[in-house]
């Protein structure tokens, strides 16, 4: 039998992801693959780069937690293929996690309304949503 947890350990264990990472999470958006882990440099261009709300994901509830408030740019950094994403502390030095970025509907981990980017350009990320294990 694996490990099970109840929904509100799952619930605790998400919610104690904003608290690691703290108000104000920065979202990058760049090409190509996604490194091996978060502890690998960086790859890709990176295309855009979100300062989040500061309460930036829904309470966890039911073994899962979604984006809150607005998550967009105003400008583009640069033109490329969205990819994949990586979310860091405020400062944007320490990477907390990542994952794959497609346009909307495309089951990506992150999805945004267009993966094309045009430097300049307003856009936005459409979903995106934490699950805990076994919910």
């Amino acid at each position: 039998m694996a490990i099970q947890f109840s929904t509100s350990v799952r619930n605790a264990m998400l919610d104690a992801f904003e608290t690691t990472v703290g108000t104000s999470m920065r979202v990058k958006i760049r090409t190509g693959a996604a490194p091996a882990n978060c502890g690998t440099a960086d790859s890709g261009t990176v295309l855009a780069d979100i300062t989040c709300p500061s309460d930036y994901l829904a309470n966890a509830s039911g073994g899962s937690k979604a984006l809150s408030g607005t998550w967009s740019d105003a400008s583009a950094d640069a033109s490329g293929t969205a990819a994949h994403f990586r979310c860091y502390d405020s400062t944007g030095t320490t990477c907390h996690m990542q994952g794959t970025v497609t346009a909307t509907g495309g089951g990506g981990d992150m999805t945004v309304d267009s993966t094309a980017f045009t430097a300049g350009q307003v856009f936005t990320i459409t979903g995106f949503t934490l699950t805990a294990p076994n919910a």
